[in-house]
């Protein structure tokens, strides 16, 4: 243990290596970056100067939070995976003891109701976000270990199973509903590339759809979201506002926008517009054309993930494979759910667009995962570069 500490120290003492990561996955990262400070300050620039004094409030807070982002994602791209895989359980309790103590009264802290945030002066953290990245590196390290067993024995099925209701149980107590559901399938997600038995893994899914109704069913104001969602101009006024200013927003759009800065959906029309609905004026700013633009690049960035995962699947280097699976799943379904509730698609949820929306934790832990299929795909290529060497060295 010892000698992998030094180790790693020793690592993190040399030169950061950039020339050999993926570099169509790093740019493409690099532009949504752009695109999201851009569009902070468009979007955030009346309200900051009403509310805070200060045109660029949010754009100061937006900086800080990339400066933060891209100082961690440096020191990840460092570590080996098999820090990673080692440390699974340990990053999982860790997870698990911080979305407890978001639940301390006077310890979390709240927003509209939420207990979802720990803060620390002027920043706040957002635990759920750091739990995804736990839970998805400890499912990815527990199918390395049990994947065979995974698919014949009910009780190594189960062990995962349960680890994530107790996880979304303690995500429903902040509430995070929407965290819950992207957490929920990107697992269910995982543990389907992993081969588990069919039989299994319908039942999960039955009670996983079960327990969806329910909950909504049960709250009155997700009921109430579901209802809205379905006819948001019924309520125009009231539950369906902010979806009905959202859908004006792309309407106003049209093919190539009102222009950068020219909303008029951000002059206190759409609440918050930095936040969860920045895209909605991303398209009233720069219409199709721009919603065209973000969606390639969206999906340039999941199939640059998916393709490390595939090279990791022919390494047969499951840990690497499944966690880089399980981060492009979780990325791409943020995005869609996002992109869907802001065009009406999807009812209301309270998810970020990666790189694009303002949210600090959200894009501390966005860098990070980048960070870590950065890492994934230049040790294989590494390894790559060895067993060549090391066949010419026998080839001569």
């Amino acid at each position: 243990m010892l000698a992998d500490t030094q180790q790693w120290v020793a690592r993190l003492r040399q030169p950061i290596v950039l020339g050999e990561v993926d570099k169509p996955l790093l740019l493409c990262v690099c532009a949504l970056i752009s695109i999201g400070i851009v569009m902070v300050l468009s979007a955030s620039i009346g309200y900051s100067a009403y509310g805070y004094g200060s045109e660029f409030f949010f754009l100061k807070r937006h900086l800080l939070y990339l400066l933060i982002s891209i100082t961690g994602a440096l020191i990840v791209l460092q570590i080996p995976m098999s820090v990673w895989y080692r440390s699974a359980g340990v990053l999982l309790a860790g997870s698990m003891v911080l979305l407890v103590v978001v639940l301390i009264p006077g310890v979390g802290h709240q927003v509209n109701g939420s207990s979802r945030w720990l803060r620390a002066g002027p920043l706040t953290l957002q635990v759920s976000e750091l739990g995804k990245l736990g839970m998805i590196i400890f499912i990815a390290a527990y199918l390395q270990r049990h994947q065979i067993q995974l698919r014949e024995q009910w009780q190594d099925f189960a062990k995962p199973v349960g680890i994530l209701g107790l996880f979304s149980l303690l995500l429903l107590m902040e509430p995070d509903f929407g965290s819950t559901m992207v957490i929920g399938g990107t697992v269910l997600a995982m543990l389907f590339l992993a081969g588990v038995g069919l039989v299994q893994f319908v039942a999960l899914l039955l009670v996983a759809v079960v327990a969806v109704v329910a909950l909504i069913v049960a709250s009155p104001y997700r009921f109430q979201r579901l209802i809205t969602f379905l006819d948001p101009w019924a309520d125009r006024y009231d539950s369906g506002y902010q979806l009905t200013q959202s859908l004006i927003a792309f309407g106003r759009g049209e093919w190539f926008g009102v222009g950068l800065g020219n909303s008029v959906q951000k002059l206190f029309y759409l609440p918050e517009a930095h936040t969860d609905f920045v895209f909605a004026i991303f398209a009233e700013e720069f219409g199709l054309l721009g919603v065209l633009v973000v969606l390639a690049l969206l999906v340039l960035l999941v199939v640059r993930i998916f393709a490390i995962g595939r090279w990791a699947v022919a390494r047969q280097n499951w840990f690497v494979a499944y966690a880089v699976f399980g981060f492009g799943i979780m990325l791409a379904g943020q995005a869609f759910i996002n992109l869907g509730v802001t065009s009406g698609l999807l009812p209301t949820k309270g998810l970020t667009l990666p790189f694009i929306s303002y949210g600090g934790s959200s894009l501390l832990v966005s860098s990070l995962i980048v960070a870590l299929i950065l890492r994934a795909g230049l040790e294989m290529k590494q390894k790559s570069k060895t067993v060549q060497i090391e066949h010419s060295g026998h080839g001569g």
